[in-house]
């Protein structure tokens, strides 16, 4: 997936366990583990909120892009031939 979970690292940075976090932002400690583990298909606005005040941080800390890994796209040029676009 191209974005990528950062929670792990400001975990790590403010000295605070997964337990501690779960706890003051209001989620399950396995929803929590699903979302810093990568695994979550999505975050809730006020989730990543309440993350972001009590790590005092912001989303971008939390959440980055990485580009995926894939073939070239390519197209067809009149001729037949394909190109990379």
């Amino acid at each position: 997936m191209p974005i990528a979970v950062d929670i792990d690292v400001m975990l790590a940075k403010r000295k605070m366990s997964v337990g501690e976090l779960a706890d003051r932002v209001g989620i399950t400690p396995a929803n929590l583990a699903v979302l810093k583990n990568g695994r979550a298909k999505a975050v809730r606005f006020t989730t990543l909120a309440a993350l972001c005040e009590v790590l005092a941080c912001q989303p971008g800390d939390l959440l980055r892009w990485e580009p995926e890994d894939r073939a070239p796209e390519t197209e067809a040029d009149p001729d037949g031939q394909h190109r990379l676009r």
